[in-house]
């Protein structure tokens, strides 16, 4: 079966580790046909935006897409592209899969877990007030009419919008998921002691989901910061941990540094029609064009998308291929050496390289 596939670089390190991911992927056999689209800093350059319609288009068109990491500005210049893409697509879940391969640096021996974090609501939609402009005095001061509440008048407001809608559809998200791959147990993480309305409705929506899957798979519920203790304490408890956007951001970056670090963390976001995969770690420019960032967490991100695409087998070989290459550890990066100065660390082609041939064999 052929398939059409948009495929977006990205900055920094995304076009060395996306390529990277591409070979890979057509090393399995599967028939693609990419379609290469640029966002990001280089669009801003080539069209004056950084995310041109056309991207969207072909995403729409294709339905399936895989992305390299793109910048994004701390506390100024453009708003994530990420999150804008996951917006308009309605990308509604994020999975982000945290397993510990055999030859990467962890202090744990044993971690396989599964973070489902929703994409679309939270403080991540995106609804800020900067300081000292007319609409924030205005919002400040209808928000102490309603509440009775004070606000400090130099102050910056973020909303955060919790639905019953689209955290029930989360929650199911992840008890299919859950389902679907023999996973045993699903967590739902929240705040719902403190902030009773929007993480309580959160919750309250897990419960009620749950409720129709009980004895099928099992559900309990933990508060966010409870739950970064347990992760670092006792990680064997845990399976599938759905949450929202925000915690689920966090506590993805947690289960990857005790899976050995971001270079080995894939993502996916998946809506009703459409899936974009990409890898978790960002696009690191000082290390643009070295040939030396790890691919694995963007090939890893290929085995989610060969996945989705039914392609069960290829995801099989590629991620195989993948541990083998990380297990033997001749092969890999200098961040998967147990000396990062070790002289024996390839680059980003030739680790690459070497996962291809693990196929071919």
């Amino acid at each position: 079966m052929s398939h059409r596939v948009t495929l977006i670089p990205g900055d920094g390190i995304g076009r060395e580790v996306s390529l990277a991911a591409r070979r890979c992927i057509d090393a399995t056999g599967v028939d693609i046909e990419w379609e290469e689209q640029i966002a990001g800093k280089e669009a801003i350059a080539r069209f004056g935006t950084v995310l041109p319609e056309g991207v969207l288009d072909s995403i729409r068109k294709n339905k399936v897409a895989i992305k390299g990491p793109i910048i994004t500005p701390v506390g100024k210049g453009f708003r994530s592209v990420n999150v804008r893409m996951r917006v308009l697509l309605d990308l509604y879940a994020c999975l982000r899969p945290c397993k510990l391969y055999d030859g990467v640096k962890s202090r744990y021996s044993h971690i396989d877990l599964v973070v489902v974090r929703e994409n679309t609501e939270d403080l991540y939609a995106g609804i800020e007030f900067a300081k000292g402009v007319e609409k924030t005095k205005e919002m400040i001061g209808y928000i102490e009419s309603l509440s009775g509440l004070h606000i400090k008048e130099d102050s910056a407001l973020g909303i955060k919008p919790i639905s019953v809608s689209a955290s029930k559809r989360i929650v199911k998200f992840a008890f299919d998921y859950a389902l679907k791959n023999k996973r045993r147990k699903v967590t739902a993480v929240h705040k719902a002691n403190i902030m009773k309305e929007t993480d309580g409705l959160f919750l309250d929506a897990a419960r009620d989901v749950a409720g129709e899957y009980k004895g099928r798979v099992e559900f309990e519920d933990r508060i966010v910061d409870n739950m970064c203790m347990q992760l670092v304490q006792k990680p064997e408890l845990y399976d599938v941990l759905v949450l929202p956007n925000l915690y689920g951001d966090i506590l993805s970056d947690l289960c990857a540094g005790l899976a050995g670090g971001l270079g080995v963390a894939p993502g996916a976001n998946i809506g009703d029609d459409v899936a974009l995969f990409e890898a978790v770690h960002g696009s690191a420019p000082k290390y643009a064009g070295l040939n030396k960032a790890n691919p694995s967490a963007m090939i890893l991100s290929g085995v989610l998308m060969l996945k989705y695409m039914g392609e069960d087998s290829a995801a099989h070989r590629l991620e195989k291929a993948v541990s083998d290459v990380i297990k033997e550890g001749k092969q890999v990066t200098y961040d998967l050496k147990p000396d990062r100065n070790d002289p024996t660390a390839v680059g980003t082609s030739q680790m690459a390289d070497a996962i291809i041939v693990k196929l071919k064999n």
